[in-house]
């Protein structure tokens, strides 16, 4: 049912991208990267942020929700009409991946996000000794995660590095659940 609500979008070719992670994993600096802004003057994201893209012939409403413990609570007030979840990890914080995975988990659980796609961006791969995508991937256990069709890349935001993959894979993702055409 879920599924033929969404797809009577299809003229819109709209699509809802909420952006999420831990504080400091680099959610507002990707989003800087994706629209060629500066990112080198990022601060805190005290609330949210909403970007839009037109990405290969759709129009992609990026939310960049700060991720402080004290606005997470406040999470569940953007997950209305979430096509795509972007979890982003800080490839260099082993010491609160279990805080990661525990937060994760959570949101999965929610039923306004059941049908998302979610994608991993293990954010900040280009500092040498970060966690590699299989580290994340057993640290946040996503073998587990059976309820979402998910995928995991590294990335930089600094760089750049991949993130125009990730967004290739939430549209492509997107065209093949969401759209009739």
């Amino acid at each position: 049912m879920l599924s033929i609500l969404r797809k009577a979008r299809l003229k819109d070719k709209e699509m809802r991208v909420l952006m999420l992670g831990l504080d400091n994993a680099g959610k507002t600096t990707i989003v800087k990267q994706i629209m060629h802004e500066d990112v080198n003057t990022v601060s805190p994201t005290l609330g949210f942020i909403i970007k839009t893209i037109d990405y290969q012939g759709y129009k992609l409403n990026i939310w960049d929700v700060g991720g402080q413990k004290t606005l997470r609570s406040y999470w569940r007030n953007y997950f209305e009409k979430t096509d795509a979840l972007i979890w982003v990890v800080d490839a260099t914080d082993r010491f609160r991946l279990g805080d990661c995975k525990e937060e994760l988990h959570g949101l999965l659980l929610e039923e306004r996000l059941m049908g998302a796609s979610l994608l991993v961006f293990a954010n900040k791969s280009d500092v040498k000794g970060c966690m590699s995508t299989d580290d994340i991937k057993d640290g946040l256990k996503l073998d587990e995660i059976v309820t979402h069709k998910w995928t995991i890349l590294q990335c930089s935001a600094m760089t750049g590095e991949n993130l125009t993959e990730g967004l290739d894979w939430v549209v492509t993702d997107a065209k093949e659940r969401l759209f009739l055409y």
